[in-house]
């Protein structure tokens, strides 16, 4: 009986052994992606929560002796002493809407340029695109010298009867914005229409094809077939252009450099100006906060509003 058995066992299949499942298997994906979580930390959180707590200090290196913690002093200086404060918010909200409209309606409108077949088609899209490849402060060099009184345009403005001599628009309060704001145009426009042409691409031409059947014409194709479908390509690429046109420094500091009088001043080039060159970094942290929580809710606002994702209908 017991050597049948032990035949019956030995006749039973046996499938492939079982793997140990240890510690170390169920850890190689935390240790493999650990480099990047730690570069993360090192490069992102580290620099934002020393912000949240400076802004909490009084920290001027050229008086060292008045630093420590100052709690809410840097925030209550901010909403009821500092009036450049508001009328550097409200240039950043005013400069903001109009970079993001403009851009968006020019760069839509050459996306939708570009996006037809004509003859030359890939070099029109690459001259669209190149001002997008130039950094802010190439770009800012770029314009400095189209704007300069001796050998820009208007120089030749000038030999033609309109304006005189030696004027800037730079410099004067009343042109300085929309001097600046084509200078910005010229870069950003590309970035809209680089994304939109690419929803574009991805429209089927049945769609067209089939409202043109039952009789509609380009504009009530363009209303009811594009943008539906350009939707969330829109509300994205304005929500991005409306942070990073927020956040621009680079092209009104080295163009204008804020001024003329504090007139081009943003609330970044504010903070960048009080941090670098007054020192005192505890106020431009509470500043850099105030911007961030106002860029928050402006975006989630924005983005509940558009209900970004939804159904276009």
């Amino acid at each position: 009986m017991a050597q049948a058995a032990a035949v019956a066992e030995q006749s039973r299949p046996h499938g492939p052994p079982r793997r140990r499942t240890g510690a170390t298997p169920r850890r190689l994906p935390y240790l493999l992606i650990a480099p990047a979580a730690l570069l993360m930390l090192g490069f992102i959180a580290y620099p934002v929560i020393s912000v949240f707590y400076y802004s909490l200090q009084n920290y001027n290196v050229t008086k060292p002796w008045r630093n420590g913690f100052a709690g809410l002093d840097n925030f209550t200086k901010i909403f009821t002493q500092d009036d450049q404060f508001w009328s550097t918010l409200a240039f950043s909200g005013q400069w903001v809407v109009t970079q993001v409209a403009l851009q968006l309606a020019l760069g839509l409108g050459l996306a939708l340029i570009v996006n037809q077949t004509f003859i030359g088609r890939g070099f029109a899209r690459a001259m669209v695109f190149s001002p997008w490849a130039v950094s802010g402060v190439l770009t800012s060099t770029i314009w400095i010298l189209l704007y300069n009184s001796s050998t820009g345009f208007s120089r030749y403005l000038a030999d033609a009867g309109i304006g005189s001599y030696g004027t800037s628009v730079l410099s004067d309060t009343g042109t300085v914005f929309w001097a600046a704001a084509l200078a910005e145009l010229w870069r950003g426009v590309p970035f809209f229409a680089i994304l939109i042409l690419a929803d574009l691409q991805s429209v089927s031409k049945e769609l067209y094809e089939a409202a043109s059947v039952d009789g509609a014409g380009r504009l009530r194709q363009f209303f009811h077939i594009t943008l539906p479908h350009l939707k969330d390509a829109i509300v994205l690429a304005t929500l991005l252009r409306g942070v990073w046109e927020f956040n621009n420094v680079d092209l009104l500091y080295t163009l204008t450099g804020g001024g003329p009088a504090g007139e081009t001043t943003t609330l970044p080039l504010y903070v960048a100006n009080t941090g670098i060159e007054g020192h005192d970094f505890g106020y431009a942290s509470a500043l850099t906060t105030v911007a961030f929580v106002i860029l928050l809710f402006c975006s989630i606002l924005y983005l509940r509003l558009s209900k970004f994702g939804g159904d276009p209908k």
